[in-house]
């Protein structure tokens, strides 16, 4: 008689779970989430005294849409994407997002206390561009 000195293995399901994993991913979200949170009110740093608007429903935007800000402050300053440009050259700098396939749209802030005639110049340069989707942003009236 031969005898076997082998063990029987027995397969037995694994019923730990691996929490390294999901900690790693937990702490690169927050990471990610702490160093995106800045840049989303960057556009706020601008301080202009919007024009008041009565309170109204608003319709929430497609999540796809890509926006731009360009702001006019009471001194005649204009600013593209957080950057100061000067009026004669707005129209070259917006070039680049006519040349888009989807150019975005363009939100304008503006000072109260900046003249029509600045305005009427940023809207002929999006005119030139063919840059025709725009929107306005306002502070609700406390009236």
């Amino acid at each position: 008689m031969a005898r076997n000195f082998r063990r029987e293995r027995k397969s037995a399901p694994i019923s730990d779970l691996n929490l390294t994993n999901l900690i790693d991913l937990g702490f690169t979200l927050l990471i990610i989430f702490m160093i995106a949170t800045p840049l989303i009110n960057q556009e706020q740093t601008i301080p202009v005294e919007l024009p008041a608007e009565s309170q109204s429903r608003q319709d929430q935007p497609d999540p796809d849409t890509q926006f731009e800000t360009i702001t006019i402050r009471a001194d005649g300053t204009v600013t593209l994407a957080n950057e100061i440009v000067m009026m004669a050259d707005l129209s070259a700098e917006l070039e680049t997002y006519a040349a888009m396939s989807k150019p975005p749209v363009f939100r304008i802030r503006m000072d109260q206390d900046s003249t029509a005639q600045q305005f009427i110049s940023v809207m002929d340069a999006l005119k030139k561009q063919r840059l025709s989707k725009i929107t306005f942003d306002t502070q609700v009236s406390t009236q």
